[in-house]
């Protein structure tokens, strides 16, 4: 039977459009995360997961490659002028999605809003050690630092480059709007800025423009779901392709399926407890409710006494089903700076009992226990483990998991006496870590910035400024095996896990890359299937 010609144009139109709807879903990827950024401005926070998702839109001055090794980004190369002063020579020929320039004028932009805008878990330790930012030319720019700065080129595989024209004006008021709404979402990253519905989704398309070259997705898809289970199950019903911080207890049920693939691999997380050592705290007590004579965790006993509590193989083995690693101190072995002479932390419950008597509370305390429930895998588990732990040695503990967007605020403002959550230290370098968690909160020196506890110790201060400006790495890796050293001795965090990661994969639509150390999955880097 012949169709006449209008019909057969019809129906080869209506062939064609199924064609390009097939490609055009051939060509999204949907991932299901954990949890996502709290803005679309790079500079509102530092947090990973809001970190990994700005990278889909925006580059960083360095870049940091799958092991944190320092790469070129949009600046092609760096080098010392003087011991005070870095070079930085850009990348020609970048645009902006909105076709303008990359040019030094949007480098020197980027680094002074910072301290305008950064929001509650300040990216000023990004730039802290700038003072002063100089255009030598459109393509060249010339950072004055406090002094000798051997890590500025890794602090700057965190320096986010915004359009300083799309974000002129903004102030810490209108920056998160302006940015929300996608006007000043300009970057110069392998995305476009399409949509963001905070806590459900971020909608990106292709730029065909990209600098490293275009990506293989034209679209894609970052569906929060912090549920765990239900991220699970939404992969196994083909509603997304692929989901990041697979539970541990699902890996093995996920490996034995044919349609999909597992990829596991350690990171430099590592979950720790920090302890408010002020004089006074908010929500420590006796246990009938009244208040304490003295904040307990000013005393180093106690603090010693909550360590040996800690059993850390259980919380690796049990609690994290395997999916972590017991450490010895706050930053992996992989991290320049980590000192490999520090012991084993074994728990001694026996003696942690003696301790906290030794102390004045041999009936204990009561504690509200903090900690994230949605960024890290095995975050909830761990949390609940250690405050099963804590009661073996008398300690009232009341678990508290909580998100992260939460949390974080409230830690910054002094509210929570007892937190733990998970530190990356994310620059390869120790003193990124111990800098800002160890030293004390000094503003002049632009050091503590995470430092919300009142935490102070002169040694460790002195061993961390001395390390900040020594050019020779054997002499700088010294000083951070020292500090590392001094800040286990006084114990102002307990360092209990390293965090392992498993993603899982839809087979034939996703290649799985090498997983990166930070933990970050981009879009970018993952490649169809076929």
């Amino acid at each position: 039977m012949m169709f006449p010609l209008a019909g057969r144009i019809a129906g080869l139109s209506f062939a064609a459009m199924l064609a390009v709807s097939a490609a055009a879903v051939a060509q999204t990827l949907t991932i299901g995360v954990r949890a996502g950024q709290d803005s679309m401005d790079p500079h509102f926070t530092a947090t990973g997961t809001h970190a990994e998702a700005m990278k889909h839109v925006f580059d960083t001055l360095t870049w940091s490659g799958d092991q944190l090794q320092v790469e070129p980004g949009l600046a092609e190369s760096w080098s010392l002028v003087d011991p005070n002063t870095w070079e930085f020579k850009l990348r020609r020929g970048v645009k902006f999605h909105d076709g303008s320039d990359f040019t030094a004028e949007d480098v020197k932009f980027s680094i002074e809003r910072i301290p305008m805008v950064s929001g509650p878990n300040p990216t000023t330790i990004y730039v802290r050690r700038v003072k002063e930012t100089r255009i030598v030319d459109p393509h060249t720019i010339r950072i004055t630092t406090d002094g000798p700065a051997p890590s500025l080129p890794y602090d700057f595989i965190r320096l986010f480059i915004v359009s300083h024209k799309a974000a002129a004006g903004l102030t810490k008021e209108n920056a998160n709007e302006a940015f929300n709404s996608g006007k000043a979402a300009v970057g110069t990253g392998p995305f476009r800025f399409v949509s963001w519905t905070p806590r459900e989704q971020t909608v990106l398309e292709r730029n065909d423009a990209y600098w490293r070259g275009a990506s293989a997705w034209q679209r894609v898809v970052r569906r929060e779901i912090p549920n765990d289970a239900a991220r699970v199950a939404q992969l196994k019903a083909g509603q997304v392709d692929m989901i990041v911080r697979v539970p541990a207890s699902d890996v093995p049920t996920l490996e034995r399926d044919p349609k999909l693939s597992v990829v596991k691999a350690d990171t430099v997380y590592v979950f720790n407890i920090e302890m408010d050592l002020r004089e006074k705290t908010a929500q420590v007590t006796a246990k009938d409710g009244s208040p304490l004579a003295a904040n307990p965790f000013r005393d180093a006993k106690v603090r010693e006494a909550m360590t040996l509590a800690i059993d850390r193989k259980a919380l690796a083995e049990v609690a994290m089903e395997g999916l972590g690693k017991p450490v010895t101190q706050m930053v992996t072995s992989n991290i320049f700076g980590h000192d490999k002479a520090l012991p084993e932390l074994r728990p001694d419950v026996n003696r942690a009992r003696q301790l906290i008597t030794e102390a004045g509370y041999p009936n204990g305390f009561k504690v509200v226990f903090n900690f994230t429930n949605d960024r890290l895998p095995g975050d909830r588990a761990v949390g609940t483990a250690v405050a099963q732990m804590l009661a073996r040695i008398g300690l009232d503990v009341q678990a508290n998991g909580q998100p992260g967007a939460v949390l974080f605020p409230a830690r910054t403002r002094g509210e929570l006496s007892m937190v733990m959550s998970g530190w990356g230290t994310l620059t390869g370098e120790a003193h990124y870590t111990l800098s800002s968690l160890g030293h004390s909160n000094d503003p002049e020196r632009r050091m503590g910035a995470f430092n919300w506890r009142g935490y102070k110790n002169d040694a460790l201060d002195k061993a961390l400024q001395a390390a900040a400006i020594e050019m020779d790495d054997a002499k700088r890796r010294a000083l951070l095996e020292e500090s590392n050293r001094l800040f286990m001795a006084d114990r102002p965090s307990l360092p209990l896990v390293s965090v392992s990661s498993a993603w899982a994969v839809v087979k034939d639509k996703v290649a799985m890359p090498k997983p990166r150390a930070d933990e970050d999955t981009l879009a970018y880097d993952i490649r169809p299937a076929k």
